[in-house]
């Protein structure tokens, strides 16, 4: 996977569009993770969240060497406004991981699990892995069935398996296997 790798057309479903990022989009990231609920969730976003922060996410800044990923930014087809953020990042030779987060006015509309259906498809289509990844917090039970819905299998507890804010906390991994689309 490369970063230049963007999918090219976009990626699109007639509801949910998935684009670049752009530096126009600093000010609704800003605004986006600052939410309390987004923070809840993710451990990798800072509290508080800074134009810094979003210019830094945008460019790909904090990317470190032998790390690629692809960021998208979620929005209706047409629209400027980007609703949410999805991502795909190697962690192994075979392995990939996905995350997303989605804005405070855009949730329970399915965007997410829509996104999460068009880049798992494309990543898995483009990208010579085994396997796409994702993790949940063990209270998230809104980002299960984004997992889910997008035809992730739940595959167990992983007990204190990651930091989130200082806090060890237990998630459920889901995975998407090339064999599962058949």
């Amino acid at each position: 996977m490369s970063t230049a790798a963007y999918p090219d057309p976009p990626l699109t479903d007639g509801v949910v569009a998935l684009r670049r990022w752009t530096m126009d989009d600093a000010p609704q990231v800003v605004r986006c993770c600052n939410d309390p609920e987004i923070r809840r969730w993710l451990p990798a976003i800072p509290a508080p969240y800074t134009m810094d922060d979003a210019v830094g996410f945008i460019s790909g800044a904090g990317i470190g060497p032998g790390e690629e990923w692809v960021r998208l930014a979620i929005a209706e087809p047409g629209s400027p406004m980007a609703l949410g953020s999805i991502g795909v990042r190697t962690i192994s030779a075979e392995t990939a991981q996905t995350g997303y987060w989605v804005a405070p006015e855009a949730r329970g509309r399915g965007l997410a699990s829509r996104a999460l259906v068009l880049v798992s498809r494309w990543a898995l289509r483009t990208f010579p892995i085994a396997r796409l990844q994702l993790f949940t917090d063990v209270e998230n039970p809104a980002s299960m069935r984004v997992a889910e819905r997008a035809g992730f299998r739940r595959e167990g507890t992983l007990r204190n398996w990651y930091d989130l804010r200082g806090e060890r906390r237990d998630a459920v991994m889901f995975a998407l296997l090339p064999e599962d689309l058949a």
